[in-house]
């Protein structure tokens, strides 16, 4: 075995391999760009290297620098983790020219199956089922086109040389065919530098469902089973999981003969995923495969194979490149169980999964088991960089079946808590509980089909967020009052009561907020009368009744009406932020001394600004009809944002500002005319 590995990615991926090294004995080292200085890999590793500025291409896929970093750091071996160059024969071949030995498969290996036409070719010598296509040289766009008509609508058109979904298109009629190929093409020249293509018969109700194999250079091979990969967005995996439902015992034989020949046909070494396509019967259960590619590394999807067979691939992959034999034979090789995995993004489902960036200020998994393995590069107060992949963390859930997976995996993303950051957090749970997920109705459209459920739009806060953000604030209020008291020379005095007692008047104290979903509504009132230990908040849906207690760390035990929870609470300037297990919402503040400030108008229907600050939002144009206390510009002063609100119906007249702008204290915002 080696005595120092060096990994050559980042991330997650850094960190899952630095755990299995770290436990075998080996000194790890981790590379680093400019936007990774502070990451937990780093912090991870036994020593680490900086190898450029933040943009990929300039530290991760620039092969003379990693080159550098291998012969400064005095590796044994590399470990090139998942994607970047995992899959790049020439960073193997320097490798191997620098002193260390690569983790992974032969150069030769790589390069067989980098070109899709090339694979298919290689596969269809050693018999491995092939999609019916076109997989040849000449490239004419009449020949293509000949073909597909050959072939029979829909098609799909694929970039040889790509993966991802890039360089691919569906084609359902022969009108459409060249307009997607020159696409297709145009996409595959700019994303691999190579604009070669195949066709194939599109599978309408396909599944993709791929092989786990192994491989030593004594000839030996084993595949650790079968994973369904089905769930995808534009063709980007979202779930795994392992077994594939429905497989049956002599499919599972077949597509493991399959991906085994489909390894030693280019006399593989080391781990290897073989993927099919598979054609769903009418029946929903899984037909006819074929092979569609084969990747040449280890698979982000890897710990549901893990789960299942109680192994470690890293660990295999190790004991392969140091020119170990396989650690078990096939027969040594059981599948215990069932287990999921979901992709946790920092992305936006309702912009159509917009990569978000910027700093996840809470941040709570569940705690690791048996059944639960949480794979993460990211702590509480990183950010998330706009130069990679905006994963924050793998969820891998497992139980004796799948039914149990499906409900430990569930259960994991209910108490799974993330602010600061826009994230698939939701999307992911209303997948786990929806309905045709539970009964295995997997396909590659899984997401389209059912998309009005698993894709709803965001809601306003409802009553008990606002009741809960109320709370908290009443609370806070109480504690100042109380700290102040205790550091008086009077700490008995009338003056530092809290419970909202006037001479003349209701004991009530008045808070208002703003949605940050519908920054455009108007402000939301509420008003609190102390009563029984806590408070009676009325709200425009209707009292309630609130008690709580705030903690040290952050959390406030509520109780509303009946019911009691543990909520966390996150505050930034006048942004609230109530995070419950598996939802969170945001909240702005509005200060009640100020509000009348911010209504009221100078002669003439003109509205001010109430302070110096930055325009950074307007809610309204010229010629609106706007309603009473409905938001029109959002100022930022001070780390806050406060919001203007009209006094008033009216007609926006005249707009003064700009988003962007700077205002000074009394400047006119905006002028609003009588209804």
């Amino acid at each position: 075995m080696f005595e120092t590995l060096l990994i050559a990615n980042r991330g997650e991926i850094a960190c899952r391999i630095i755990e299995t090294a770290r436990r075998l004995g080996l000194r790890t080292i981790a590379v680093y760009s400019d936007a990774d200085a502070e990451s937990r890999h780093v912090a991870l590793a036994d020593s680490a290297f900086h190898i450029g500025p933040s943009p990929a291409r300039d530290s991760y896929l620039d092969i003379d620098r990693l080159v550098a970093a291998i012969r400064r750091s005095g590796a044994d071996a590399v470990h090139p983790g998942y994607g970047f160059l995992s899959e790049n024969a020439p960073f193997a071949e320097a490798v191997a020219a620098a002193g260390a030995v690569f983790v992974g498969p032969p150069p030769d290996a790589i390069q067989a199956m980098g070109s899709k036409v090339n694979a298919k070719r290689i596969m269809a010598d050693a018999g491995v089922p092939l999609v019916p296509g076109y997989h040849e040289d000449d490239q004419d766009p009449a020949v293509l086109a000949e073909a597909a008509a050959r072939i029979g609508y829909p098609v799909l058109i694929k970039a040889s040389a790509g993966g991802g979904g890039r360089g691919m298109r569906r084609v359902d009629a022969p009108g459409e065919f060249l307009k997607a190929l020159e696409g297709a093409q145009r996409e595959a020249k700019s994303g691999f530098g190579d604009d070669t293509v195949l066709i194939e018969k599109y599978v309408t109700r396909p599944r993709h469902i791929e092989m786990q194999v192994f491989a030593d250079r004594y000839g030996n091979a084993v595949h650790l089973f079968e994973r369904d990969c089905s769930i995808q967005r534009r063709h980007q995996k979202v779930v795994e999981e392992a077994p594939a439902p429905g497989v049956s015992p002599a499919m599972r034989a077949a597509m493991g003969d399959a991906a085994i020949a489909a390894a030693r046909a280019i006399g593989y070494e080391g781990a290897g995923t073989v993927e099919f396509i598979v054609d769903t019967g009418p029946d929903g259960q899984p037909g006819d495969f074929y092979f569609m590619e084969m990747n040449t590394r280890l698979q982000v999807e890897h710990p549901v194979t893990e789960m299942i067979t109680g192994l470690d691939l890293v660990e295999w992959q190790l004991i392969v490149a140091a020119g170990g034999a396989l650690p078990r034979r096939q027969d040594d090789i059981a599948a215990n169980g069932h287990a999921v995995e979901v992709r946790l993004y920092a992305e936006n489902p309702e912009k159509n999964f917009m990569p978000q960036t910027g700093r996840l200020s809470h941040l709570r998994f569940p705690a690791p088991s048996p059944h639960i393995r949480v794979d993460t590069g990211i702590r509480e107060g990183d950010s998330v960089s706009m130069f990679y992949d905006p994963m924050i963390a793998k969820i891998v859930a497992w139980d004796r079946d799948r039914a149990g997976a499906l409900r430990r995996l569930r259960g994991a993303l209910q108490t799974t808590e993330i602010a600061g950051l826009t994230t698939n957090l939701a999307f992911l749970a209303a997948i786990a509980a929806h309905p045709a997920f539970g009964a295995a109705a997997l396909e590659t459209g899984f997401i389209d089909i059912h998309a009005a459920d698993i894709l709803p739009e965001s809601q306003p806060a409802s009553g008990e967020i606002l009741a809960l953000a109320a709370l908290a604030e009443l609370l806070d209020i109480a504690a100042l009052t109380s700290t102040r008291a205790a550091q008086s020379p009077d700490p008995h005095s009338p003056w530092h009561a809290s419970d909202g007692w006037r001479l003349c008047g209701a004991a009530e104290t008045v808070l208002h907020f703003t949605d940050s979903i519908a920054r455009n509504g108007p402000v939301i009132t509420i008003r609190a009368l102390p009563e029984s230990g806590g408070y009676r908040l009325a709200m425009a849906g209707g009292d309630m009744l609130v008690r709580g207690t705030l903690n040290g760390d952050g959390s406030m035990l509520a109780e509303i009406g009946a019911a009691r929870m543990t909520v966390t609470l996150l505050r930034d300037g006048n942004s609230r932020q109530i995070v419950m297990p598996g939802h969170s919402h945001r909240l702005l503040r509005v200060d009640p001394a100020a509000i009348a400030a911010r209504l009221a108008p100078t002669a003439g229907g003109r509205l001010m600004a109430p302070m110096p600050g930055r325009v950074i939002a307007i809610h309204a144009a010229a010629g609106d009809r706007v309603r009473a206390g409905q938001a029109l510009v959002v100022l930022e002063a001070m780390k806050m944002e406060h919001v203007v609100v009209a006094n008033a119906d009216g007609v926006v007249a005249r707009l003064r500002c700009a988003a962007g702008d700077q205002v000074a204290d009394g400047d006119e915002l905006l002028t609003l005319e009588g209804p």
